[in-house]
């Protein structure tokens, strides 16, 4: 680098080049000090589900360095079928909760949890389990949004096919979007994973389905492009997506990462569906968003850090 480095950098410079002499003539540069100085693309964690989902959001450099003081955080989880948390079509509560109180403890002003639900709206709420464990939070918290008050048509700029839509207000003046998917399979489009939960935060999805849906969902996640991404794989609804019933398969894994495209890609290889394993870029809407250039799905490529508590 030619520039000039300014007192500030020099004393930082001084200091990273003193702690790691220190660290490799005391023997102890080991990968605790990596990880210090690095932070993966993706973080794996496998244990219990609240436990787990505070790790993963640790890995990738916790809460703080996507929440700021005063933000409005709208938390995307699947709710839109009269489903038990057991049947694995909707985001398992206790990840939800636990992203929810992190957003709170961070500083945010203000937290919604929606979802455009295909079921009747309050028996999802309430039969997904969501609801009741985030009152506990804030009683108004929760809401099935299938108003139409409740959007407003957007252009998207680029789009291959979506060229606009009706997306919900709250999306619109939220600081952050978090998407908060359960891994579950899809009959259309193969998985439904973050990419596929952003359609809940549309209103007509009938005209994406009219198009070439995979090409639709790319389009509408480069304007509704989460900022942080955690996969609930606590189970798994590997046959009969996206409501179920179907195989579930129970795996007590949760995926964060800040690139929406990495997480689905790792969550596509890393479970089974329909009984067999399959390549990231087998899924037609994830290798669409690679190629795109709306994240990675080269996650041979990419940092990831796995531990198990």
């Amino acid at each position: 680098m030619n520039r000039k480095l300014n007192r500030r950098d020099f004393i930082k410079l001084q200091a990273k080049n003193g702690l790691f002499l220190a660290a490799s003539a005391s023997g102890l540069f080991l990968p605790q000090l990596s990880l210090a100085l690095s932070t993966p693309d993706i973080g794996v964690v496998k244990g219990e589900a609240v436990a787990a989902t505070k790790a993963a959001v640790d890995l990738i450099g916790g809460i703080k360095s996507i929440v700021k003081k005063g933000h409005r955080v709208l938390l995307k989880p699947n709710m839109s079928f009269t489903r038990s948390p057991e049947e694995a079509s909707n985001t398992n509560p206790d990840v939800v909760k636990t992203i929810a109180i992190m957003c709170k403890e961070a500083g945010a002003s203000n937290i919604m949890i929606l979802d455009h639900t295909l079921a009747p709206g309050n028996a999802c709420v309430q039969i997904s389990g969501i609801g009741p464990a985030c009152r506990e939070i804030d009683n108004n918290m929760v809401h099935a949004i299938n108003n139409p008050s409740f959007f407003k048509q957007v252009n998207i700029s680029n789009a291959k096919s979506l060229t606009k839509t009706d997306v919900v207000k709250e999306a619109l003046k939220a600081d952050v979007l978090i998407a908060v998917p359960v891994a579950k399979s899809h009959s259309a489009t193969g998985v439904s994973l973050s990419m596929k939960g952003m359609m809940g935060l549309i209103y007509d999805r009938t005209i994406m389905h009219r198009m070439d849906l995979n090409e639709t969902l790319v389009d509408l996640v480069s304007f509704l492009k989460a900022d942080l991404t955690i996969i609930d794989g606590t189970r798994v609804l590997s046959t009969g997506g996206p409501g179920g019933p179907g195989k579930v398969i129970k795996k007590d894994t949760i995926i964060a990462s800040k690139d929406m495209v990495a997480a689905d890609a790792y969550a596509v290889s890393a479970f089974e569906w329909y009984g067999k394993k399959f390549k990231p870029t087998q899924v037609k809407h994830i290798r669409l968003a690679h190629e795109r250039g709306l994240g990675r799905a080269d996650i041979e490529n990419l940092s990831i850090k796995t531990i198990t508590i």
